[in-house]
C-alpha cells in the first residue's frame, strides 16, 4: 500500500476561490466562529441564498496529511454545497506537529458538537447532519462515523449523523511507511486503533466512498478494503471510482472550474439527499 503526503495545502486552491466563478445561490454567512479555545478551532458557514429554517447541514473536513490546510482555501466546497441546499460548515482543526493522533479527530468531533448545538441559528437542522471529508479529512470523518468513542467524548452518539462521505481517504494504511503518517500516528498506544477499517460495523451511518482511478497519493485499496469490511458487517456502503481522476481531483471537482471532469458533486449531493 502506498500512501504519500496527502493533498498539499497549496496556493492554487486559493486561486479557485479568487478567480473561479462562484456558485450562484450561495453565500458565506459566518467567519471564524470558535468551537474551542485554540486559534485553529475555528469554522466558517456557507448557506443557500435566503434564510430558510431546518435546511440539511454538511460539515466538511479538508485534507493535507494532518499537517497542513486552511478552511479559507475550501470556500469553493462550502459554496458548492450551499448552492445545492446545504448549510455548510468548513472548519480548521489542530495539526501536526502541534498535536498528534487523536487530537485532530477530537477537534473534528467538536465541530459536530458545536454544529448540533448552534446550527439552527444559521438556518440548519441539527437532525440533518452530514459529514464529508477529503484525504486526511476523509480519514477524520470516517473515524468519527465508525469509532463511537469520538462523538461520545463530546456527548453525542453516531446516530446524530444522517450519512458520511469519504473522498480519496486513507482508511487502512498500516504499517506506517510515510513520514507524514509516522509523525501523526507513531506515538499511538495501539496502531490498529488508528485505522478506520478496524471499526467497520453494521450500525454505522450510511457511507459513500469515492476514489479516482489515477490516485497515486492514497491508493484505491483503502477505499475498496474499507467498503468490503463494512459489507462483511452488513453495513450500508456505496462506492464510486471516477475514471481519470487524481487524488486532488475528487475535491477539485466541486469547483466550477473543474466540475465537468466528473459528477462528484452531484453524486455526493444525491447520496446525502437520500436519492
Amino acid at each position: 500500500m502506498t500512501i504519500a503526503a496527502a493533498l498539499p495545502a497549496c496556493s492554487p486552491l486559493s486561486l479557485l476561490n479568487t478567480l473561479g466563478t462562484k456558485d450562484s445561490g450561495s453565500r458565506k454567512i459566518a467567519t471564524d466562529l470558535a468551537y474551542g479555545p485554540d486559534g485553529r478551532q475555528r469554522l466558517d458557514i456557507y448557506a443557500p441564498e435566503g434564510f430558510t429554517p431546518a435546511q440539511p447541514v454538511a460539515i466538511f473536513y479538508y485534507g493535507g496529511a494532518w499537517n497542513s490546510g486552511s478552511k479559507d482555501d475550501y470556500a469553493f466546497v462550502g459554496r458548492a454545497l450551499a448552492s445545492r441546499g446545504f448549510v455548510t460548515v468548513v472548519c480548521d482543526y489542530r495539526l501536526v506537529p502541534e498535536v498528534r493522533f487523536p487530537s485532530f479527530i477530537d477537534d473534528c468531533a467538536g465541530v459536530v458538537r458545536w454544529t448540533s448545538d448552534h446550527i439552527s441559528e444559521y438556518g440548519g437542522s441539527r437532525g440533518k447532519l452530514h459529514l464529508i471529508g477529503h484525504s486526511a479529512g476523509a480519514y477524520n470523518a470516517l473515524m468519527i462515523a465508525l469509532d463511537t468513542r469520538y462523538l461520545a467524548r463530546v456527548g453525542l452518539m453516531t446516530n446524530v449523523l444522517r450519512n458520511v462521505v469519504g473522498l480519496s481517504g486513507p482508511y487502512d494504511f498500516l504499517p506506517l511507511r510515510v513520514d507524514a503518517a509516522r509523525a501523526a500516528f507513531e506515538d499511538a498506544t495501539n496502531l490498529r486503533n488508528t485505522q478506520p477499517i478496524a471499526f467497520a460495523r453494521s450500525d454505522a451511518p450510511p457511507i459513500f466512498l469515492a476514489t479516482g482511478s489515477k490516485d497515486t497519493t492514497v491508493e484505491a485499496g483503502n477505499t475498496l478494503r474499507l467498503a468490503e469490511a463494512i459489507r462483511q458487517k452488513h453495513g450500508r456502503v456505496f462506492v464510486r471510482t471516477y475514471a481519470g481522476l487524481s487524488h486532488a481531483d475528487t475535491v477539485l471537482a466541486f469547483s466550477t472550474t473543474f466540475r465537468t471532469k466528473a459528477p462528484v458533486l452531484e453524486d455526493v449531493v444525491q447520496f446525502m439527499s437520500g436519492l
